[in-house]
């Protein structure tokens, strides 16, 4: 017999941000997933779902990519849809990264950064990324399957000094 709890089903990733002064660069972040299956949870990622991409199976989308922050409320909006992924895949770890241009940046030089986490109308986490303000990319979220199926949550912000490409690789890597 199945468990009573079906766990978190589809769940939204949201992330905003200020543009750049009036004469700076623009700061572009980015929404990063990486999905791991039950053989290796802890080594490389199955796939990766960022800009300008999709799960193949389409259940993680990255609805809204801005690469400036302007807008009105969240600028880059992540789904995803954890109840239809492959029942290989047992863990799907997200997180931030600057595309870093000529001058590095971390999190602490770009304005009112924010992470928004929700499934439905309820917010499973919010944060500023104060913690990670040195960082130049951080994690936020780990979404793990258990025995039964179910999907269960937990905020995991860990910062991280690498570019989007070497984070992506890192990101899954057991605390």
């Amino acid at each position: 017999m199945g468990s009573v709890s079906k766990g978190i089903e589809k769940v939204e990733v949201g992330l905003k941000w200020d543009p750049s002064p009036a004469g700076e660069p623009p700061n572009d972040l980015d929404i990063i997933a990486a999905t791991y299956a039950a053989d290796a949870p802890y080594g490389s990622p199955v796939y990766l779902v960022h800009f300008d991409s999709r799960s193949p199976d389409g259940t993680i989308n990255l609805n809204r990519d801005s690469r400036t922050g302007q807008g009105f409320g969240f600028d880059e909006v992540m789904t995803l849809e954890l109840d239809r992924l492959a029942p290989a895949l047992v863990r799907v770890v997200v997180g931030v990264a600057i595309q870093q241009q000529a001058e590095p940046k971390v999190l602490g030089d770009i304005a009112n950064t924010a992470v928004r986490i929700r499934e439905g109308h309820t917010d499973l986490a919010h944060n500023d990324l104060a913690d990670v303000s040195g960082y130049m990319a951080t994690t936020v979220a780990e979404f793990a399957r258990d025995e039964s199926g179910a999907w269960s949550f937990r905020e995991v912000v860990r910062g991280f000094d690498a570019d989007p490409t070497t984070f992506a690789s890192l990101m899954g890597s057991a605390d």
